[in-house]
């Protein structure tokens, strides 16, 4: 199991995201990331992106938790329509798609 918890702020135009991700058998990792001039969502979703990346990657990773405090945002990976964030949309399909096609069992909570 992976849990994967985010937080995004923006204070004076620059954007801090921090990610926390706890994978199975393995120490918890905390990565921070800073941007400046982006958006709330578009840094939530760029963190939420790392953090499915990271478990993806894990061998035997059959649940991802992922929390966050922007439920918007992540209505967003799931929405098909075209929108500012597709690029990330896609980027973090691409990854769940592969997680699924592995193991039918698997699953993903937010």
């Amino acid at each position: 199991m992976a849990i994967i918890v985010t937080d995004a702020s923006i204070k004076n135009d620059i954007a801090i995201f921090i990610l926390h991700v706890n994978l199975a058998n393995h120490s918890m990792t905390k990565t921070v990331y800073y941007a400046a001039f982006i958006t709330s969502t578009k840094a939530e979703l760029f963190v939420i992106r790392c953090g499915i990346n990271q478990a993806c990657n894990k061998e035997n990773m059959s649940k991802i938790i992922v929390v966050t405090d922007s439920i918007y945002t992540a209505k967003k990976i799931f929405d098909a329509k075209s929108h500012l964030y597709q690029s990330h949309t896609v980027a973090i399909l691409h990854k769940l798609d592969c997680f699924f096609a592995s193991n039918q069992d698997n699953s993903i909570k937010f």
